[in-house]
């Protein structure tokens, strides 16, 4: 059952690099956020000329949640034009961190194959509230 919800967060992260919008890099990124009550959560890249207020498409998913109230979950698929995998980058892995949890983290190749890690296996000794609240 969870490889085949997994397997379908995984098509709606794909699904949602059309909707990219990154004229400066042509990367295109997609994401899909399972929330614990079965929602699902979507987002995709979003670039400015200023590529500092650039945002990914892990934190546009997470956002939106978040806004709307939603603040458990369960998993995060990311999808990208890179042949390989590619992982969130250092500031999404912190936010998925902070704002999610302890979820899995499916990414995506172009061939639709899927390898599946944990936040502590792309954050290992993440800084968080335990530092903050010691």
């Amino acid at each position: 059952m969870k490889n085949e919800i997994y397997a379908q967060l995984a098509e709606k992260a794909v699904e949602m690099k059309k909707f990219s919008q990154c004229a400066y890099s042509n990367f295109h990124v997609g994401a899909a956020l399972l929330a614990k009550d079965g929602t699902v959560f979507t987002g995709c890249n979003i670039e400015s000329s200023s590529y500092s207020l650039t945002i990914c498409a892990e934190r546009v998913a997470i956002f939106k949640a978040i806004s709307e109230g939603v603040k458990e979950f369960d998993a995060i698929a990311i999808s990208s034009d890179y042949e390989g995998f590619c992982s969130p980058c250092g500031s999404c892995r912190q936010i998925i961190s902070d704002l999610c949890g302890s979820i899995d983290i499916i990414l995506v190749n172009n061939k639709n194959e899927i390898k599946i890690y944990n936040t502590a296996d792309m954050l290992p000794y993440a800084f968080g509230d335990d530092v903050l609240n010691s």
